[in-house]
Parts: C-alpha cells; structure tokens; sequence
C-alpha cells in the first residue's frame, strides 16, 4: 500500500497522484507540485489515503509545499496574463489570416510556457503564429488543436436538460458514446434529439447503458419470435423499462405481454445499419 494524495490542476479536470512526504495535507489545500510540464499549483481533491500499489505508476513524485500567499498571488498573476494573452492571440491570428478558433489560454505557474487551445475544422500551418506570439511574451509557446467536447468542457454552459455541461461540472474524463447505445436504450436516432451542444452524442447515453445491458439480457428483441399463451408470435415493439412487449401473432392480432409470459424461440439483434450509421457518423467521437 502507498499513501497518495488527489490534485487536480482544473475544475473539472482529471485527478493526478502524488506523494504527500510527511507533510500535513487536508481536502481543499492549494499544493505546489512537480508535473510533465513543470511546476504547477492545484487543488487536493482526495485527502490523504493508501490505496494498492496496483493503482499508481511508480515512483510518485512528492508534494513540494504547501501554496504559500506569494504562490497564490503568483496564480492570480498569470490568469491575468493568461486574458491578456487571449485578445493578443485572437489578434494575431486575424492578422495572419488562419482558420482557428482560440478557445482557452493556459499559463503554466512557473511562467515556463504558455499553452493556447484552439479549435479547426482542418489542420493549420501555425507556424509563424508561433514566433510570432513567442516575441511577444518571450516564453515557450505550445498551441494545441483540440475536439468540440474538450472546447464544450473548457468554455461551460447549459444542456438541453437545463443543468450545466455534465463535461465542465463532474466529468474528470470523457467515456466513449455510440450510436449502438442510443440504439440499444429505444431512443430516437434524431441528431437533434440525441446530441448535445457540441455536437456529439450526449454524454448522460452512457450513465444508463449497463443497466439497459443488463435488461437487454432478459427481454426479447424488437423481430424475436416468440411463444405466448396464445399461440406463436413476432415481437413488434419493447419497452424494457416495464418488460411489456407487442406481439403480432400468426393471426395478424397485435397482443400486450409481459416478458416474463412469454418463451423466446428464437431471439433477435439489434443493430445500427449502414444507412444509420451514414447519417450519424458526425455525432460519434472524432
């Protein structure tokens, strides 16, 4: 067993472990740690614990301090550098004509390097933009193209549920989503109805999914054939939240059963055919 600490580094952003080397940490806590792109100031979201040494990536690195009042003015400093940064890339990019969206600008807490995030519908030559903007703030420049779903995390806003983004509230980390789930959970193959603001399938698709497996388990398929007290059958329609199924039987009548009255003979699949998938291919992943 190891004891690590949680930091995460944005609201909503993916939780790294650390070692916290003796020293007195509590949940809340601004710590001052060593990462991949340098040394950076983030939040303890999981308090001190020892967790299987199965679950880290050894060594960890340790916790260098706790974030003093000059590393707190420090972080502020930069998200003001940060928005100057942002109305100076947006007008370089205008100047040299490039075909980008800027979506967000990152100041690591050392000053080490400055990380604009944008977004294109093709790749784009930068580089000069690079140079461009590294004479400005005499730093390292990185720039990095990013998906719709990262810029809909990054930016925020409200869902056709009324909440916000489940990405910039509670999502550490996207889940893949497919058209077999929308598929598998009865729902409308209506883009409209299906994907969120960002164009892609809605996250929430996968809260429900292994519960849909499980009860995809147990019910007959929409073209099962299937044995009811009133003779042989083809299954119609599935609600699989109350197991009632629509039987259309050999003489043509349309019954109502329930799933646990009848015996499969001969089980169906579901499947998202070719023309479906051609008509939302835009709404999976990228």
């Amino acid at each position: 067993m190891t004891e690590i600490i949680g930091v995460r580094f944005k609201s909503v952003g993916k939780v790294y472990y650390f070692a916290p080397d003796g020293k007195n940490i509590k949940l809340g806590d601004k710590v001052i740690v060593e990462t991949a792109r340098g040394v950076e100031c983030g939040d303890v979201v999981l308090a001190p614990r020892q967790i299987d040494d199965s679950e880290i990536i050894a060594p960890l690195k340790p916790v260098m301090r706790l974030a003093t009042p000059q590393d707190l003015k420090t972080v502020e400093n930069n998200h003001k550098k940060e928005e100057e940064a942002f109305k100076i890339c947006e007008e370089k990019i205008e100047k040299h004509g490039l075909k980008m969206k800027l979506v967000d600008v990152e100041c690591t807490f050392d000053n080490n390097k400055l990380l604009f995030y944008f977004t294109a519908e093709n790749r784009v030559d930068f580089r000069e933009l690079v140079k461009d903007l590294a004479s400005v703030f005499r730093t390292r420049i990185e720039l990095r193209q990013i998906g719709v779903r990262d810029e809909a995390k990054m930016l925020g806003g409200i869902g056709v549920c009324g909440q916000p983004y489940c990405c910039s509230r509670f999502l550490g980390e996207f889940q893949p989503v497919s058209i077999k789930m929308a598929k598998e959970q009865g729902l409308s193959l209506n883009p409209t109805k299906i994907s969120g603001a960002c164009g892609r399938l809605m996250c929430c698709l996968k809260y429900e999914q292994d519960s849909y497996t499980e009860l995809l388990r147990s019910t007959p398929k929409i073209g099962a054939i299937v044995r009811t007290a009133e003779g042989k059958g083809t299954v119609e329609d599935v609600n699989l939240l109350t197991g009632k199924l629509h039987v259309r039987m050999e003489s043509d009548a349309v019954v109502t059963v329930d799933k646990k009255d009848v015996q499969v003979i001969k089980d169906s699949v579901i499947r998202v055919n070719k023309d479906e998938l051609k008509a939302l291919k835009n709404l999976e992943e990228e």
